[in-house]
């Protein structure tokens, strides 16, 4: 089963992101509110893939990208702010805009994880 951390700041929102990757046969890490809490889980576990919400209560999430850039794990970008906003050295993610529908996300992740395997 892969393994998705979620990091959204947004309890609905998580909850709504959980229940479609339960649906979808992920494995979920998480959710991660703050990029603390991120950070704790990366240096616990091992994702197939991340759904990262750029905007954690007005905290940048750039330093959990930098993190899974380094360590080879893919990930998407959930931002209401569309590709524009994307921090620098992470253009080539994807990107999620938000509100999204649930089915795009298991999509999306779904393919990441085939790439990475």
């Amino acid at each position: 089963m892969r393994r998705v951390l979620v990091v959204e700041d947004e309890a609905l929102v998580a909850m709504l992101v959980e229940d479609a990757l339960l649906d979808a046969g992920f494995g979920v890490i998480g959710p991660a509110a703050t990029v603390e809490e991120a950070l704790a889980l990366l240096g616990r576990e091992k994702p197939d893939a991340v759904v990262l919400d750029l905007n954690l209560a007005g905290e940048t999430s750039t330093p959990v990208a930098d993190a899974l850039a380094a360590r080879g794990i893919p990930y998407v970008i959930a931002t209401g702010y569309g590709a524009s906003g994307l921090p620098a050295g992470h253009q080539h993610a994807m990107v999620l805009a938000k509100p999204y529908d649930p089915n795009e996300l298991t999509t999306m992740l779904g393919r990441l994880c085939a790439q990475a395997a």
